[in-house]
């Protein structure tokens, strides 16, 4: 097994014990370490790698990165909303996928209008 296969896995458990032992001391820092980028510096060394660091292909990915944040930010208003309305765990997440669903069509329509791909 490889270590870009391993990590990932290794990185994704250890921030689960991090917020689960946070969130009893501070909220704050429980949500910090709930929403630290993991995936993007892999995903980006994949792409970096794919493209041998060509810098236009890199900042094309780094675009859809930046997009992309919408349709998180998206969900994590949802997921707000939801809990705030009282809404069971499974309906609260069950909504904010779903916003973040119509939110990353939006994107994908909004990139392929101005011609991003």
């Amino acid at each position: 097994m490889k270590w870009q296969d391993v990590l990932p896995v290794a990185a994704s458990v250890a921030i689960i014990l991090l917020v689960a032992l946070l969130e009893r001391h501070s909220r704050l820092f429980a949500a910090l370490a709930a929403t630290m980028p993991l995936t993007i510096p892999l995903s980006m060394w994949i792409v970096y790698s794919a493209h041998q660091g060509q810098a236009e292909a890199v900042s094309q990915f780094a675009l859809s990165l930046l997009l992309s944040l919408a349709a998180t930010l998206a969900f994590a208003l949802a997921l707000w909303l939801t809990a705030r309305a009282g809404f069971r765990l499974l309906p609260m997440l069950l909504t904010s996928y779903a916003v973040w669903a119509v939110a990353a069509g939006l994107i994908y329509l909004f990139r392929r209008r101005l011609g991003l791909g």
